[in-house]
């Protein structure tokens, strides 16, 4: 699909099939922007646009068309009509609503489906001649040859943080609360990108890996896909850790199942998403049971989130900035659970655990 006669002035994106079966790694410099499913991943470089997003409570929801906007008013043409075709804005947005966040349009964006379909679309001036030739990267420059691992606070105070946000869900301040810690790694040289890419693509196979503006990371936890009028939601909340024993293994993976406290805790997640998003569907359920997810080192408690969207549907964005944060990454009550996080864990989460993915 192509639109007819465009600007000359306007920004053009371009989108032509590709036959090159590329890795999108390949792509990938230390300044890149990746972010690989299941389904899509597309691999970005350059800067077409870079978009700064508002702050303040709905933060996401404003984002969403302050994006859309941006989008909308780049020129198309598209042979290849697949989601993730076209113009891309990925985002990695903070933790905390009031922390500052910015949206970023690659110039150049190398895409696959999980059918083999191979892309790549690049934006510049419509007036300007196409550029079709693959995108590769040079090879990263050597990573640190030895690294330190700290945390930035003492057990018995990470312990003492801990038991407060206990004592807090004892007494019925909260249902439930997430606590993260802090851990620093500091190498003798930097650590590239492309490299630490790889070593998650080889332990988390299962998992969407993303690196957008700095932030590299890898994590089972769908918060929200919309493709048309279907959304989907894959809440995790219960974890336990693996074993090397496929006996004690699956006996871990049944203890998870059985366990009160984690069901309960599990529940309070898919409960908050369906109600979040229960107002932009027609209809949402939940699977009837959970089940369990296994990663490389922990297994988490999962249940798939399923809807049709109202007319005319909600963005990915919208749909983001009601679910964010789920009790998954915060706590129940909400603004409760985030005032004890703020008090208790001593550090900034920036943009951990907050929402990070892209929309076209």
């Amino acid at each position: 699909m192509a639109d007819v006669a465009p600007d000359p002035g306007r920004l053009l994106a371009r989108t032509p099939r590709l036959d090159a079966d590329l890795d999108l790694l390949t792509a990938l410099d230390d300044g890149g922007t990746l972010f690989e499913g299941p389904d899509v991943g597309l691999a970005g470089t350059g800067t077409a646009l870079r978009l700064a997003l508002p702050s303040g409570p709905g933060r996401v929801a404003a984002a969403a068309d302050v994006v859309a906007d941006a989008l909308a008013a780049i020129a198309v043409d598209d042979e290849v009509g697949r989601p993730g075709c076209g113009p891309v804005a990925f985002c990695a947005l903070p933790f905390d609503d009031e922390a500052p966040a910015t949206a970023l349009v690659p110039a150049t964006v190398l895409g696959r489906a999980a059918d083999g379909s191979r892309w790549q679309t690049t934006i510049g001036p419509a007036g300007a001649g196409a550029d079709t030739a693959p995108r590769v990267a040079g090879s990263p420059a050597p990573g640190p040859s030895s690294f330190t691992v700290r945390p930035t606070r003492s057990p018995e105070s990470w312990c003492a943080a801990v038991a407060e946000a206990r004592d807090l869900v004892r007494r019925g301040a909260l249902e439930k609360v997430v606590l993260a810690r802090e851990v620093v790694v500091e190498g003798d040289a930097p650590f590239p990108v492309r490299d630490l890419l790889a070593r998650l693509r080889a332990s988390y196979p299962a998992a969407f890996r993303f690196a957008v503006d700095g932030l590299v990371g890898a994590s089972p936890e769908l918060l929200v896909a919309r493709a048309g009028d279907r959304v989907r939601s894959h809440p995790m909340a219960g974890t336990a850790p693996r074993s090397a024993d496929p006996s004690t293994d699956a006996r871990l993976a049944a203890s998870l199942l059985a366990s009160t406290k984690d069901r309960v805790e599990h529940q309070v997640t898919i409960d908050f998403v369906l109600d979040a998003l229960l107002p932009f569907c027609s209809y949402v359920d939940a699977e009837a049971e959970p089940s369990v997810v296994a990663m490389a080192n922990v297994q988490h408690l999962a249940t798939l989130v399923q809807g049709r969207l109202s007319s005319p549907p909600a963005s990915a964005l919208a749909l983001a900035g009601a679910l964010h944060p789920t009790p998954a990454v915060c706590g129940s009550p909400r603004e409760e659970a985030r005032a004890a996080i703020a008090r208790l864990e001593g550090f900034d989460r920036g943009r951990y655990a907050g929402p990070v993915g892209w929309v076209d």
